[in-house]
């Protein structure tokens, strides 16, 4: 429903005013900005400063709104408040990421603005919308101007000078919109490595798309629905926490939508203050129940579920149902006492990555890394197998290492560390640095944080297109030696590549050992070649290769 103004005083569907919007209305809007960035995917995601086929931001931005749209696509309640709390709690788990994380951030500071809205209104909307700038800047140890963070900020802040308080959400929206897309271009004139690679930033054009089918919503323009939000997993349950001589201590939680009948009650007039009272006198607690139009939502805890479905059945018929043992979900709790004192958890991808990273003390490998982003929920499962009291975490990633640090806020039951390895190659040199008898965890980190300073490491991969990076030209199909954000070598084959980008290290006659992770794509002809001009060239490194098996990198270099 959308509020509307009709000066005729009759039936003015064609003269809608949008001076607010409710919670059915911003679930299709949310809905609609998910289907709008699904259709634009592939842009987004082939807008990297370096031309590697590893383009993820879109996809990680999707699987983050994902996870606020299964939280709220079954959401039949009458609060914008509420809504916006179920999205980005979702979103908050379901983030990957540095954009899929700040995108997330936005979202849990538009839900802190909008607390106690039944509706909103364009001036709660500013409020939510200065919420979110705030909750996605605070995220980021050191906000960089010329991303997702600059493009959501100054479009806020254009529209909530322009627009007026009472003016529609759609000018509210369209104003936003409009400033966000002429901002996004800015960024190319922002950040030098976007103006060298001719590009816009693109976590920035994933946020314009999200709110463009926002406003497509709102104007009634139609959107191509090619998005459809589905659990990632379905969450397995231990049985044998409750077996036959357990005694049922605290009840179920039971949930449930309740479609009320005509042929059993005046719909309209229906007080569901009739059910609370019925269930309260069956001796259920926590009762919540609220009506919208003919659906009535209710949750109890309660010892006789069935008691309570027999009860609210005369007065309609379940739309949904959940019927969860809270002694199990009691017991699961204290089951997760911590079995020891300290934990690894670390990222990996590429079977023989995984298998080395577990040899060197990883208690459980969270698969992902290029293309394959972890979620904030991927980790906060990783903490619950690992279960100990204190947890070390290496994400492996630059564009990790934000979820990381979301899921370690969000996690309670242990103290978790996460030390920012931007590589495969730094979570390697990492494991063998880690000691588990450390006194204080904090400090340890940040000593083998600032030894890792001291690693290079080098990703071996080919141009997806032609690009200029750090001066250096390359073309698509070419292979290319990249450190951090530097482009030390290019070649028409990996092992040239590989080799002249070993070259190209500064100080390389002061490092003593070089080791390579040998990816999935490399054939035993082109391994034997690079083993023999790394023994020629570098006979003075200790030279060690693995099969790290991974996808997208020919090889993975590690110098020390």
């Amino acid at each position: 429903m959308i509020g509307v103004l009709c000066p005729l005083g009759r039936d003015c569907q064609m003269e809608l005013i949008v001076n607010f919007i409710d919670a059915q209305t911003f679930k299709s809007m949310l809905i609609a900005g998910a289907n709008e960035l699904n259709a634009n995917i592939k842009i987004v995601n082939e807008l990297n400063v370096f031309p590697v086929p590893d383009g993820d931001t879109g996809f990680n931005m999707l699987k983050t709104v994902e996870g606020g749209i299964v939280k709220i696509k079954d959401y039949q309640g009458s609060s914008v408040s509420e809504l916006a709390s179920l999205f980005a709690s979702g979103a908050l788990l379901g983030a990957r990421g540095n954009s899929g994380v700040i995108l997330s951030q936005m979202f849990k500071g538009i839900s802190n603005g909008l607390q106690g809205c039944e509706n909103a209104t364009v001036a709660e909307l500013k409020q939510a919308f200065n919420e979110g700038v705030k909750c996605s800047y605070s995220a980021v140890q050191n906000p960089v101007e010329g991303t997702i963070l600059t493009v959501f900020r100054m479009a806020t802040e254009y529209a909530c000078a322009n627009v007026a308080d009472d003016a529609t959400v759609e000018d509210f929206i369209k104003t936003h919109v409009e400033e966000a897309t002429k901002v996004l271009v800015q960024t190319k004139e922002m950040l030098p490595v976007l103006k060298e690679s001719d590009v816009v930033d693109s976590g920035g054009a994933g946020y314009v798309y999200i709110a463009d089918g926002w406003l497509k919503m709102l104007t009634g323009e139609e959107i191509a629905v090619t998005f459809d939000a589905v659990e990632d997993a379905v969450e397995t349950v231990d049985l044998s926490l409750f077996s036959s001589d357990s005694v049922l201590t605290y009840g179920y939680c039971t949930e449930f939508l309740l479609r009320l009948q005509n042929s059993k009650v005046d719909v309209e007039a229906f007080d569901e203050k009739v059910i609370v009272s019925e269930l309260e006198s069956l001796g259920g607690d926590s009762i919540v129940a609220f009506k919208t139009e003919d659906i009535v939502k209710i949750h109890v805890h309660i010892k006789t579920p069935g008691e309570v479905l027999n009860v609210c059945q005369r007065y309609g018929e379940f739309l949904t149902l959940k019927i969860e043992n809270m002694t199990l979900q009691h017991n699961e709790t204290k089951k997760k006492t911590p079995s020891k004192k300290v934990g690894v958890v670390a990222v990996a991808s590429g079977d023989g990555f995984k298998e080395i990273f577990k040899e060197l003390g990883a208690d459980v490998i969270v698969d992902g890394g290029q293309t394959a982003n972890p979620s904030a929920q991927d980790f906060i499962s990783a903490f619950d197998e690992v279960n100990a009291e204190n947890i070390l975490v290496l994400p492996n990633n630059s564009n990790v290492i934000l979820t990381a640090l979301q899921s370690a806020k969000m996690y309670e039951n242990s103290n978790i560390f996460v030390i920012s390895t931007k590589t495969l190659q730094q979570g390697y040199v990492a494991l063998s640095l880690i000691n588990v008898e450390a006194g204080d965890f904090n400090e340890h980190v940040s000593e083998i944080e600032q030894m890792l300073s001291d690693v290079v490491g080098i990703d071996v991969t080919y141009a997806v297109r032609n690009a200029t990076v750090g001066g250096k030209t390359v073309k698509k199909g070419d292979f290319m030696g990249i450190s951090g954000k530097k482009l030390l070598a290019t070649a028409h084959d990996k092992v040239t590549a590989s080799v002249k980008a070993i070259k190209a290290v500064e100080d390389l006659e002061d490092k003593e050992l070089l080791t390579v992770f040998i990816g999935s794509d490399v054939t035993d002809e082109e391994r034997e070649s690079f083993e023999s001009q790394v023994a020629s060239e570098f006979s003075f490194l200790e030279f060690t290769p693995y099969d790290g098996g991974q996808d997208v990198y020919s090889f993975l270099i590690c110098i020390e």
